[in-house]
């Protein structure tokens, strides 16, 4: 099950899951970039990571609470994507598109400040963003996944093509060490941006 072999098989079976996870990332960017009556929305969106900077600063190792937040939060995230995608895909498909619509809100919002887009990414995103990002599209990928078999479920009610539950299974069992891959990455992102990424922007 944890074959390196295997894993990579597998994931050029699901290469057109991460295609779709990928246009929906950059689709949400275009959306949140270019809508402004999104405004209230993504806002509130914005103001929840604020809050989670505001609660870090409060307590008395902003660092190592900035890590354990980001790190939580992003792994919480993963597996939920990843495993209620079973509910017809609907949950990674809304999760990856506003992340994507927040990214292109926030990223439009620092160009029309005046501030140097480029440098911004650079120093904030990239560092840690470079294995984030990446590791929330393999969760959604696999979690659209699991949402076609779902249809794919309902459907065998009716058409009663055999299969299905074997599919399910090996899903399944292919996604525990992706899952696991997933934590280690999300764990490196995690020390990556609340160290590198915070002293980067300071500079």
């Amino acid at each position: 099950m944890f074959s390196w072999r295997a894993i990579g098989n597998h994931f050029v079976e699901m290469r057109s899951y991460f295609v779709i996870a990928l246009i929906l990332l950059l689709a949400g960017m275009f959306v949140g970039a270019s809508n402004e009556q999104l405004e209230a929305f993504l806002n509130s969106q914005l103001s929840g990571l604020e809050q989670f900077v505001k609660t870090a600063d409060a307590s008395s190792n902003p660092q190592l609470t900035m890590f354990f937040i980001i790190f939580f939060n992003n792994v919480i995230k993963c597996i939920v994507v990843m495993y209620l995608g079973a509910l017809f895909g609907i949950i990674p498909i809304l999760f990856i598109f506003v992340n994507g619509m927040v990214m292109g809100y926030l990223f439009n919002m620092i160009h029309t400040s005046g501030e140097n887009l480029f440098l911004i990414i650079v120093k904030g995103i990239l560092p840690h963003g470079i294995i984030e990002i990446p590791a929330l599209i393999v969760a959604c990928a696999y979690g659209l996944k699991f949402g076609t078999l779902g249809f794919r479920g309902i459907a065998n009610l009716v058409r009663q093509v055999p299969g299905i539950g074997l599919e399910y299974e090996k899903l399944a069992i292919r996604s525990v060490p992706i899952t696991v891959i997933l934590i280690v990455s999300l764990l490196a992102a995690a020390v990556i941006e609340s160290t590198l990424t915070v002293w980067l922007l300071g500079k």
